[in-house]
């Protein structure tokens, strides 16, 4: 049986693995390409999760292509919209024809005697074996076949419902529910207000406080750029003064820390009620940027709590009980529904099994660059 070889295999469909494809073609338009999709859709994480709200939290400007203009309302937008971009962008430039679903890279090995790599793929027909010249991971950094869950105490005797954003349930109904919300990144603070909406009351459990940055979900200046410019060459310079804002802001919090500590604190405080316990609450103890700096757009997380519809608690988990969550401060939080959001499972390029000549690579020890 004859083995096919290609010139290039790109491993993932998601916004790396687009861009890798669409720069691909237009600078080597010879090359004989595929791109390996393990699931069967496209889209990578903006497929994939499906909790409520569910948004970008980089603006799109930034995070999107540089060949294809962002033409959304809003620069923080809505995981359907940058799935439909994605689609969109694929279709355009024939990408899409070059995706084979359902194909999981689980080994390559780069074989020194024939220059290439020799690749075993799982699909349900059967494994192919594939080679290619160079192999592109563009699969991500977190596994997709579950989320990070801490082994919380007793989490067994809990009555109700227990969630991971990164698996959730399609007809999960939370209107008129209890809800604890573990966790202060990206996932909580977008789901805090969205799952406020309807539900009873929404509690964001914390360990320790997260630095947030109100910001606008639509982009003033881009959107006065479009009207008077050239699509392409508004989306270009709206991207460039996004990158530059973004590079500043991280410059600053690294050469003025203390500063720009105060500024976000500041900024927080100013727009919840007076006398709430920001120092508690909203004041880490790091400095910006050790750790990730969320974005919270229109300062949605903080209008839902002055409406009295979401609470933060920041403290420890002692263990959860029959009804809810019990602190080791003793205090009991009580809910129908526990969604941990607690992060994601890191992997190295994709958990594929990699070797050299049949030897396997330990990358943290090698000297091999690929």
């Amino acid at each position: 049986m004859t083995v096919e070889h290609l010139d290039v295999v790109i491993v993932g469909s998601g916004i790396s693995g687009i861009s890798a494809a669409y720069h691909l073609q237009k600078e080597c338009p010879n090359k004989r390409f595929a791109i390996m999709e393990s699931r069967q859709s496209l889209g990578g994480t903006w497929d994939l999760f499906r909790y409520p709200g569910i948004r970008s939290d980089s603006d799109m400007f930034s995070l999107g292509f540089g060949f294809k203009p962002w033409r959304g309302a809003k620069a923080i937008a809505e995981g359907h919209c940058i799935l439909d971009y994605l689609k969109e962008t694929s279709r355009e430039n024939s990408i899409d024809k070059h995706i084979r679903y359902g194909h999981a890279l689980k080994a390559a090995n780069w074989s020194s005697a024939d220059a290439c790599w020799e690749l075993r793929v799982e699909r349900e027909e059967g494994n192919l074996t594939l080679r290619c010249n160079v192999l592109l991971m563009c699969a991500g950094y977190y596994s997709y076949e579950s989320g990070h869950t801490p082994d919380f105490p007793q989490s067994d005797t809990f009555s109700g419902t227990i969630v991971h954003p990164q698996q959730w349930p399609e007809n999960l109904d939370y209107a008129n529910k209890k809800i604890v919300v573990i966790g202060s990144g990206a996932t909580a603070v977008t789901l805090v207000p969205e799952m406020s909406k309807t539900a009873s009351h929404v509690v964001m459990l914390q360990r320790s406080p997260t630095y947030y940055a109100s910001w606008p979900a639509i982009d003033g200046f881009a959107n006065f750029l479009r009207r008077f410019l050239p699509e392409r060459i508004a989306y270009r310079m709206a991207r460039a003064k996004n990158i530059a804002r973004t590079q500043l802001l991280y410059h600053l919090s690294r050469s003025r820390p203390e500063m720009f500590k105060r500024l976000l604190i500041s900024g927080v405080r100013k727009q919840l009620s007076p006398g709430y316990d920001v120092d508690k609450h909203f004041t880490p103890s790091y400095t910006p940027w050790e750790q990730r700096l969320c974005l919270v757009p229109d300062g949605d997380l903080f209008e839902t709590i002055n409406s009295g519809k979401a609470s933060i608690v920041t403290d420890h988990i002692d263990s959860f009980t029959e009804h809810g969550v019990l602190l080791t401060s003793g205090q009991v939080l009580e809910a129908d529904i526990i969604v941990t959001a607690t992060g994601l499972k890191p992997t190295l390029l994709g958990n594929v099994d990699f070797t050299l000549d049949a030897t396997p690579i330990d990358f943290p020890n090698t000297n091999h660059l690929f």
